[in-house]
């Protein structure tokens, strides 16, 4: 993943589409990087990551309540699919 999508800040439907399309064109210019390749795959690590966020926040010492969903969530859950087991 690049450093562009890792730090890239999303904060509206506009910002999180541009994000999306980032996302998109990084697998396709560096598919080694992903672990989830399939869409079975990044769905099931969507799912799991969601699961899981709250202690992402926690443990990288962010104040955010992922309960109270907003675009940089949606995208920090899309980004950590593409690895998260």
């Amino acid at each position: 993943m690049t450093e562009i999508i890792s730090n890239f800040k999303v904060t509206d439907k506009e910002s999180f589409i541009t994000f999306i399309d980032l996302l998109k064109q990084d697998l396709i210019d560096n598919p080694e990087t992903w672990k989830n390749k399939k869409t079975e795959d990044f769905l099931e690590a969507i799912s799991s990551y969601t699961n899981d966020i709250r202690g992402y926040y926690y443990n990288t010492w962010q104040n955010v309540n992922s309960n109270n969903a907003n675009w940089q969530i949606f995208a920090d859950i899309f980004k950590s699919a593409s690895f998260y087991e």
